[in-house]
């Protein structure tokens, strides 16, 4: 069981407050673009990312899922987004070191479908 921290004392949650935690998770993480898009971030700490070049680089997403997408992210702290004084302006996007807190989940999700994969395949 996970544990929980209220009022300065820590204990095991509850089934119930497990199954909040993970709702709420799944609300701010959930959909088919949101974990991909921080991952795409995450690899690439590196570089200065832009939209298009997000767009481009994910396969699949539209310009408006897109945009929807990195709005969702940015109002829970986990990208930042960084208008830069360049003609024509240019926005930059980056993971914020609360969204790198996400980088163990999505570790775990890329280990598990590598393995889903090949379970798959072994199986044809």
């Amino acid at each position: 069981m996970a544990k929980i921290k209220r009022d300065g004392v820590l204990r095991e949650a509850n089934c119930t407050e497990e199954l909040l935690a993970m709702r709420d998770s799944l609300d701010v993480l959930g959909g088919k673009w949101k974990l991909m898009i921080l991952r795409f971030l995450t690899n690439r700490t590196h570089q200065v990312i832009h939209f298009k070049k997000m767009q481009r680089e994910i396969e699949g997403i539209s310009a408006k899922m897109l945009s929807k997408e990195l709005k969702d992210l940015e109002v829970n702290l986990l990208i930042t987004r960084v208008v830069q004084d360049t003609r024509p302006i240019t926005v930059a996007y980056s993971v914020t070191e609360y969204g790198k807190s996400v980088l163990p989940v999505t570790e775990t999700l890329v280990q598990w479908g590598l393995n889903h994969r090949e379970k798959i395949i072994e199986s044809i």
